[in-house]
Order: C-alpha cells, then sequence, then structure tokens
C-alpha cells in the first residue's frame, strides 16, 4: 500500500481486502507504524471486536509464531527478489499462491487446505516434486516452473528456521 494512503481509504481496503475474503478477525498482529497506533485504527478494531496485538522486528510482542512466518516470508522473498530481478513483484501472487499451499507443521497441512477444509484444486501438477509434468500452453508450464522454484526458496527459508 502507498506510504500517502489516508485512513479512510486504509480502513476501506482492509475491509476489501481482508475482511471480504476472510471475516472480521478476533485478533491481528500488526507492526507499529504510526497508522496502526493512531486512534482511528484502534477506534475501528475495538468496534470490529479484533484485538490488535502490536509486534516489532525485534521486540515481539506475540506467542512468536509471527515473526517466524515473517522471517520465513522476508528469506523467501528476498531469494524470489534474485530469481526474478526486475519482475518478482509481478510474481507476489505466485509466492502467496505457493505459501498457502506448502504444508506447514504448525497446522499439520497447507494454509489453504486448514482454510477451505479441502486440497486447492489446480491444472497442474504444483504440489509434489516428481508429479508428471501438465503438457499445454506454455503459459501454463511457465507458472508451474516458476511456483516450482518458489516453494523450493520457501522450503530452504522454513528449514533455515
Amino acid at each position: 500500500m502507498q506510504e500517502t494512503l489516508s485512513m479512510d481509504k486504509l480502513a476501506k481496503l482492509y475491509i476489501d481486502e481482508v475482511v471480504s475474503r476472510h471475516g472480521i478477525p478476533l485478533s491481528i498482529v500488526s507492526d507499529r507504524d504510526s497508522r496502526f497506533m493512531s486512534r482511528f485504527w484502534g477506534a475501528l478494531h475495538q468496534g470490529l471486536g479484533t484485538r490488535v496485538n502490536l509486534s516489532t522486528t525485534y521486540h515481539p510482542q506475540t506467542d512468536g509464531q509471527s515473526e517466524r512466518t515473517i522471517q520465513t516470508l522476508e528469506d523467501m522473498l528476498r531469494s524470489c527478489v534474485i530469481d526474478f530481478s526486475g519482475s518478482w513483484d509481478t510474481h507476489l501472487p505466485l509466492v502467496e499462491f505457493a505459501y498457502n499451499n506448502s504444508y506447514h507443521t504448525s497446522l499439520g497441512m497447507a494454509p489453504f487446505e486448514a482454510l477451505y477444509r479441502r486440497k486447492c484444486r489446480t491444472p497442474v501438477c504444483w504440489l509434489e516434486a516428481g508429479e508428471k509434468q501438465f503438457a499445454g500452453p506454455e503459459i501454463v508450464q511457465e507458472t508451474a516452473d516458476k511456483v516450482k522454484s518458489i516453494r523450493e526458496r520457501l522450503k530452504a527459508a522454513q528449514d533455515h528456521h
């Protein structure tokens, strides 16, 4: 999001991107950016009934799970920046897909599966190494190759932590 985004627009973005897809959370972990510590943001979450847990990089105020997840994502994104150089930002949806459909020990399943109670359906074999590759349009194969690369980076980042 843009740093110059007004609080009203930030609240609308939050409703559009988080609440509309996942409902109102019971709690949320937030950094200590001045926008997220403002009276408006506090009042919004109080009105929604959401507990806000404030955290910083070096002084976590949560159970530590968020910090580990953030560090894993940072490591994975750093490697994607290197792999995809100038176009890394266009690959963010694939990074999100790979993360949400990768096994997480803490859940005992992929986040997608935990949320929707089913495995994600996909036209290509992105889930396990060694599965046969989809033969089809070039863009499908390119996407499958990119997701495979991202998943390898994710695994390396998870193993590191």
